[in-house]
């Protein structure tokens, strides 16, 4: 007997030094918003190098690890982006619309809160307004995603311990952060934080705490402007939290926009939105790389619009189509109708023909409107791509996980998304 229970106490203290030994100081967690499996696929056809046989893998083949279920907790078995980032940050599944709250509309404490009772230095990067569903769920507690004023005072509210509960935030917003009834910057800067509302000087952002707001409200698609956006902040975050704490360091980095090209339908859009994530990966992986105690895990909330490569029931989807284009069609339906000239603004930023049918369409579609206008250029573009969509919404397709690092091992297989979170619960709490 007292064999069997000095074997299991061995056992015991053998796994909890692997399960330390696995441990990582730092974690950067990076979700594709609305990234469902194909759009990672898209992605690999869309960067192939055509003059090789093979179809070359991407940044995400490298580190693909598992899949992830994202229903809510409710029957609509299709989540949103708010309930899926609560599974994502807190651990618990909640109802759609629901920032850091349970179904009871009670606050759930998140992973980055933990992070920072630890004393773990905290970030949230985004390319939408930092206070998005994605990022307020991380930071703040509300019953709907749609209160951004409250959402943006939570990130100086929330205290943690006494302290504001983000070290560095980069994204847009200032139209929730500078109000009438309340100038949030003001308060950051009188806490000590560095300010910036230009992502052009980024490089002038030196130190921690800081905080760079960079559009009024969503910062521009990256085919339309600043095409490595969430790349350099990515880096330029990376760099600022780098070896600064021996407690190490908590960062949750969006890629926001995949989502919202997907809702428009857009696949040019998107195609751009994975290219910038997947290189603001690739800044991430190389920081894992000269830092081996960091954890890097990148997944996605849910998928968005059903895409499809291979539509009209033919065999083929032409990526080449879709290089030709060089502007997302909400900018192209505002110059359509702010110019007579649609054939001198279709051929530019599509390089597709201006054929009599295109021209009957655009003409038909821009006297009916600017919705009608938008939906038709998209639509011609799908079309000769052989790209399809199901839906301008969300769909309840399981998502990829791909983990790289110190632990990653602990994220493969089939899991639950709220897994994820328990997880890197576990680790931040050591």
């Amino acid at each position: 007997m007292k064999r069997s229970l000095s074997v299991l106490a061995a056992s015991i203290v053998l796994s909890t030094n692997a399960f330390a030994a696995s441990t990582p100081k730092n974690i950067i967690y990076m979700i594709g918003d609305g990234m469902g499996p194909t759009y990672t696929t898209a992605y690999r056809y869309y960067m192939d190098n055509k003059q090789t046989k093979d179809v070359e893998p991407t940044v995400f083949d490298s580190i693909l690890v598992g899949m992830a279920h994202t229903y809510p907790d409710d029957d609509t078995i299709v989540t949103d982006s708010a309930a899926g980032a609560t599974a994502l940050s807190t651990g618990k599944k909640s109802y759609n619309g629901a920032i850091a709250v349970n179904s009871d509309k009670k606050p759930l404490k998140t992973m980055l809160e933990l992070a920072k009772h630890k004393g773990m230095t905290t970030a949230l990067v985004a390319t939408s307004q930092i206070n998005h569903a994605t990022p307020a769920s991380f930071a703040a507690h509300n019953e709907s995603r749609r209160n951004y004023d409250e959402i943006a005072n939570d990130y100086i509210d929330n205290k943690i311990a006494g302290k504001l509960p983000v070290d560095l935030m980069l994204g847009g917003g200032t139209k929730y952060f500078v109000r009438e009834d309340r100038n949030l910057v003001a308060e950051f800067k009188a806490s000590g934080y560095t300010y910036s509302d230009d992502i052009s000087n980024l490089d002038k952002i030196k130190s921690l705490p800081a905080l760079g707001l960079f559009a009024p409200v969503a910062m521009p698609f990256a085919i339309d402007q600043h095409p490595d956006r969430l790349e350099k902040m990515t880096d330029k975050a990376l760099s600022l939290l780098d070896n600064k704490n021996k407690q190490g360091f908590f960062v949750m980095i969006e890629g926001s926009q995949i989502d919202w090209c997907g809702h428009a339908n857009d696949i040019a859009c998107a195609m751009h939105e994975m290219h910038d994530f997947a290189n603001a990966i690739k800044v991430a992986k190389r920081y894992v790389d000269h830092n081996p105690d960091t954890l890097l895990v990148v997944t996605a909330d849910h998928s968005t619009g059903g895409l499809t490569l291979g539509a009209d029931g033919q065999y083929r989807w032409e990526r080449d189509v879709i290089k030709g284009v060089s502007a997302s069609a909400e900018v192209m339906t505002k110059q359509m109708l702010a110019n007579d000239d649609i054939e001198a603004i279709w051929t530019t930023a599509t390089k597709l023909p201006f054929d009599n049918q295109t021209k009957l369409l655009l003409d038909q579609a821009k006297s009916q409107g600017e919705k009608e206008l938008a939906q038709a250029i998209k639509s011609i573009i799908s079309k000769a791509s052989f790209t399809g969509w199901t839906t301008s919404g969300h769909t309840a397709i399981d998502v990829q996980v791909f983990a790289y690092g110190k632990g990653a091992n602990q994220f493969t297989g089939s899991q639950n998304n709220t897994h994820i979170a328990d997880k890197l619960i576990s680790f931040i709490k050591k």
